[in-house]
């Protein structure tokens, strides 16, 4: 029997038309896919259909509310489809795959996120390639977890980053290898798959404003940290601090912060600046103040990752406890144990 797969089409640049103020999100793609789709190409396509959103996102417009959306859509068309292809723009992709990553686990089949860096309706566009690369994909009976395709690259989801603003391989995973690459054929790098597992789906009911993200630099006004650590409704924050995970514990306002967020209950969790490399967060003195305050290592998380995963984990029914350990251990590959 042949596959049929879903597109869920929830905005980004693929789909955009020019406007007088840029581009803008527009409906009707099946009209631009029928147009730049020969008909010897789309023959050579699986069989699919394609389901917009009834309002369409422009990804940096992204909340996680939109992660309900989109989970309860999957949800609710599961059973009907052998795989599942997500239209997102390219801003926030890797955010949403980290997210979804955490509502399907143990998915038997694949989701793939794609989009485009060049519109369809315009010249050079990179829609096609990654969309028909991505349909090819989630047809596989090897993939069991949430990817992203772009550029000639499959990535876990919850593994990738867009790390180049205007080029055509606009995404990678600096810590973890490419689960497929794409020449005049597709390959599958079968030993870094997510194995199958039972399934655990799960979509929460997001609310916005739960989780602060605290970068480290040099300078910083801690004094004007203090009302947004203590702002109502932060309940988790991921800090960004120096390689492999050093914050700066010679301030001791900075650090009386990080204690006050411990005797709040807050869920704190470190990560690096660093692209590349794993954390060893206690390996120096500075990263080792962290530890005695109850923060989690988010050893080789990408930020993306992490703020999904926080958002996950306060959206739960767990208790603090169950969620500091279901922080600190990996689900579905997003960070080395």
């Amino acid at each position: 029997m042949s596959k049929k797969i879903l597109i869920i089409y929830t905005g980004g640049t693929i789909g955009m038309e020019p406007s007088d103020q840029g581009y803008v999100p527009s409906t009707g793609l099946q009209s631009m896919l029928d147009q730049q789709l020969s008909h010897t190409t789309r023959s050579t396509l699986p069989d699919y259909d394609l389901l917009e959103l009834p309002e369409l996102i422009d990804s940096s417009n992204l909340q996680p509310q939109h992660w309900t959306v989109m989970g309860n859509l999957l949800l609710q068309h599961w059973q009907s489809y052998q795989g599942f292809v997500i239209l997102h723009g390219t801003d926030s992709m890797a955010y949403s795959a980290s997210a979804l990553s955490f509502m399907f686990t143990g998915c038997d089949k694949p989701i793939i996120f794609t989009g485009s860096q060049i519109p369809l309706s315009q010249a050079r566009s990179d829609g096609v390639e990654n969309l028909s690369s991505a349909l090819a994909f989630a047809c596989s009976d090897n993939l069991h977890e949430v990817a992203l395709y772009f550029g000639g690259r499959l990535l876990r989801g919850n593994r990738a980053s867009k790390v180049a603003s205007d080029g055509f391989t606009a995404f990678d995973s600096p810590n973890y290898p490419w689960l497929g690459d794409v020449g005049i054929h597709l390959r599958l790098n079968n030993a870094v798959l997510q194995p199958s597992c039972p399934a655990d789906f799960s979509v929460p009911r997001f609310e916005a404003g739960k989780v602060l993200v605290l970068p480290i630099y040099p300078g910083m006004p801690v004094a004007s940290l203090r009302p947004l650590l203590q702002a109502d409704g932060i309940e988790g924050v991921i800090l960004q601090t120096y390689g492999v995970g050093n914050p700066p514990d010679a301030d001791p306002e900075f650090m009386a912060l990080l204690n006050d967020a411990k005797e709040r209950d807050v869920l704190v969790m470190n990560t690096t600046h660093c692209h590349t490399g794993h954390m060893a967060q206690g390996a120096y003195a500075s990263g080792h103040a962290l530890k005695a305050l109850g923060v989690i290592s988010g050893n080789d998380i990408t930020l993306e990752a992490a703020v999904a995963k926080m958002n996950i984990a306060l959206h739960s029914d767990m208790s603090r406890a169950e969620q500091r350990e279901w922080l600190a251990r990996p689900v579905c590959g997003e960070l080395t144990p």
